[in-house]
């Protein structure tokens, strides 16, 4: 194997030993297949193909001071992927069948665990599409549920460094009572114009507003939204959002801490009232926010240069846990072997 730069590492796709592979057919699920072909061959009137019946979910394994390789939360990952399945009508994937997925795909790639203090960690890719032909409107009877594995440094190249935020009205990531909970691809799809746009004017991601009346903060594109103020950990509420575990983590911690934690609808104007904003997910974990500028209103919201104290302690607190140097009192990290 070729010596790895892990510290230069970026977040993008690089070839790995195996990927593992489960069918649904004749309305069972199979055993695991162990492949090493990055390809698949699949029918050309795939339902994943026509009416995106596709989810996917995104996590991480993290190797410790203790030489020990670590996965966070990925029974809530299972959890979110069957969550998605139902809501496109696709054969749920079983928590065990997951998780066992999960394990192999690491363990045969284990060399390909970054090591403890360079700052990357192995993504892991589950990904379940419709496999079986149709035409006609309808789901499949057929699906492939599979996972493969890469090294990746952080998701912003900046790091764990204040970004900046565009707000634009002109788009939306997903309609209320849409697809927006489920983490299918087309809501990504839905986001590639704006996030084109943003990346070209300078800014890291947009900072959606609701769909609906436009009032509200919904989500950041690839990650969640989290304001700090007086104590509160303050995140918006909202039937277009995506339920990040890393979110649902950090208000956990947030709670450790002794702080109040709000999920409501935040007004875009009470950007003005939070001492720090931050943009959370797996890919990302904590990416602080510096400024968000509304295009709109020409209006810009300004946090500073430097993360937030809150904001560091949360990131650090999370990672230590990932990591295995903080103590894992809500259990949330499988050890690997």
């Amino acid at each position: 194997m070729e010596s790895i730069d892990w510290k230069s590492l970026g977040f993008g796709y690089s070839k790995t030993d195996y990927n593992v592979r489960s069918w649904f057919r004749n309305g069972a699920w199979g055993e695991l297949e162990v492949s090493d072909s990055e390809m698949l061959n699949i029918h050309m009137a795939a339902t994943s193909l026509h009416y995106g019946q596709e989810a996917f979910e995104g996590l991480k394994a993290f190797r410790g001071k203790d030489g020990k390789i670590r996965v966070f939360r990925m029974i809530e990952n299972a959890k979110r992927m069957r969550h998605s399945a139902r809501g496109i009508m696709m054969a749920e994937v079983p928590d065990s069948l997951f998780t066992e997925a999960v394990k192999k795909a690491v363990l045969l790639n284990e060399r390909f665990v970054p090591p403890y203090e360079s700052g990357a960690s192995l993504y892991i890719r589950p990904l379940l599409i419709g496999t079986g032909a149709q035409i006609g409107v309808k789901p499949a009877d057929e699906y492939l549920f599979m996972i493969f594995v890469m090294p990746v440094g952080p998701y912003f190249k900046e790091g764990f460094k204040p970004t900046d935020l565009v707000i634009y009205r002109e788009y939306d990531r997903a309609a209320p009572l849409g697809t927006g909970t489920f983490k299918v691809g087309g809501n990504y799809a839905a986001s590639l114009v704006s996030g084109h746009k943003a990346h070209e004017n300078g800014f890291s991601a947009v900072l959606y507003l609701d769909a609906k009346e436009k009032k509200y903060l919904d989500e950041c594109g690839p990650a969640n939204f989290f304001g700090i103020k007086q104590n509160k950990y303050v995140t918006p509420k909202s039937t277009s959002i995506l339920p990040s575990i890393t979110n649902m983590s950090l208000r956990q911690l947030a709670k450790d801490m002794g702080m109040e934690v709000e999920e409501r609808p935040i007004p875009a104007e009470e950007l003005a009232e939070f001492d720090e904003i931050g943009a959370c997910g797996t890919a990302a974990v904590i990416s602080p926010i510096k400024r968000v500028f509304d295009a709109d209103l020409n209006k810009e919201y300004i946090y500073g240069n430097e993360p937030g104290k809150i904001s560091v302690k949360l990131y650090e607190k999370l990672r230590g846990i990932q990591y295995g140097t903080e103590e894992d009192i809500h259990g949330w990290t499988d050890i690997i072997e």
